[in-house]
């Protein structure tokens, strides 16, 4: 509230009541918080209407005064929340949350309604060029197009350049001459940055030279066995093996999502396979095993307490796992052994197919 001195009385006269009347004196001693706001309260309003009538003397002046009123201070047409009537704020703010539901209401329905932006594949592909070699899972859930762009050729293409180094060793197969190759583009790609990418080849280097879950193989079919001496005391036994299941389910899936003009990067003859590698210091007779299921593998200490013993049992088809106990079929055991390895199809010494 103003101060009662600092109040400047607004003189009118009977004759003379109009806007014209008010001159820039009449507000010179006004209060600055008036004059910035540009409104005027209820109460002081009150008072200058009342101390008008007093002057003017005059009943009949009164629509007069109050145009001039709303004129000069804004009392009908700008008054604040203050002048409002009770019924009417309560009958705003009643109408005010009705438009804010019905707003959200609206946004939350174009907010579900709406697709976002569908970018083109160049520029996907141009994003893929900064993704990490362990974020291309990642990328590839963004989006179809994300997706689609793991899927080419020159994803992979790039992918392998911006990490080749020329000091670097590498498998004939994983070599820039033959890595142009579109025939199992991606599955050579992965397997050169094992060689190539250090946090890959951190990876390998702390895989135990035993393996410490061996349900890894069981139930899994040997498609192939091969014997390679190593030295004058070292043999190794090689079995390839394949999940059955899992094989299955995979290649079911990859046919039906993958596009088919990509279908040849992305071929691996070696997927969901493993390699049992297992270096033993005699040669040890092995019958047939090929075409079989592994049903038991074991590791225990060898009679001689220095080495290993290896323990495999194949039965002709897949068990159940009620049955897991069953120990009839042909056994083949491996003692005294040096080295147990199991390598993923990935693995920078896993043996190398004819087909890639």
């Amino acid at each position: 509230m103003p101060k009662k001195g600092n109040r400047k009385r607004l003189k009118f006269k009977a004759g003379d009541v109009c806007s014209e009347s008010v001159t820039v004196a009449d507000y010179a001693d006004a209060d600055p918080a008036i004059v910035k706001s540009g409104r005027v309260k209820k109460a002081v309003a009150n008072a200058i209407e009342k101390e008008a009538k007093l002057l003017c003397g005059l009943e009949a002046s009164q629509g007069v005064v109050d145009e001039v009123l709303s004129s000069s201070v804004g009392v009908e047409e700008d008054r604040s929340i203050e002048d409002c009537d009770p019924g009417e704020e309560e009958e705003g703010e009643n109408e005010n949350k009705v438009g804010r539901k019905k707003k959200n209401k609206r946004r939350k329905e174009n907010s579900e309604n709406e697709d976002g932006e569908d970018y083109p594949v160049d520029i996907w592909l141009l994003l893929a060029s900064y993704i990490r070699p362990e974020d291309v899972c990642k990328f590839a859930l963004i989006c179809k197009n994300a997706w689609t762009v793991t899927c080419t050729a020159a994803f992979w293409t790039r992918l392998y350049r911006r990490h080749y180094k020329i000091d670097i060793d590498l498998p004939f197969r994983l070599q820039p001459d033959s890595i142009d190759q579109m025939h199992c583009l991606r599955a050579c790609v992965i397997r050169s940055l094992f060689h190539l990418y250090e946090p890959f080849s951190l990876r390998v280097s702390k895989i135990p030279a035993l393996p410490e879950s061996t349900p890894t193989l069981l139930n899994s079919k040997c498609l192939l066995f091969w014997v390679r001496k190593v030295s004058e005391a070292l043999w190794e036994f090689n079995f390839k093996f394949v999940k059955q299941q899992e094989h299955r389910r995979n290649g079911c899936s990859k046919s039906l999502l993958m596009p088919k003009q990509y279908e040849n990067v992305h071929v691996n003859p070696d997927s969901d396979c493993y390699v049992l590698q297992v270096t033993t210091l005699n040669f040890i007779f092995i019958p047939v095993v090929m075409g079989m299921t592994l049903a038991l593998f074991t590791i225990n200490v060898s009679t001689d307490m220095r080495h290993h013993r290896v323990r495999l049992i194949f039965q002709d088809s897949p068990f159940q796992r009620k049955k897991r106990g069953d120990q009839s079929g042909i056994q083949v055991i491996l003692d005294p052994v040096q080295s147990v390895k199991l390598m993923d199809w990935w693995h920078p010494q896993y043996p190398s197919s004819p087909y890639t």
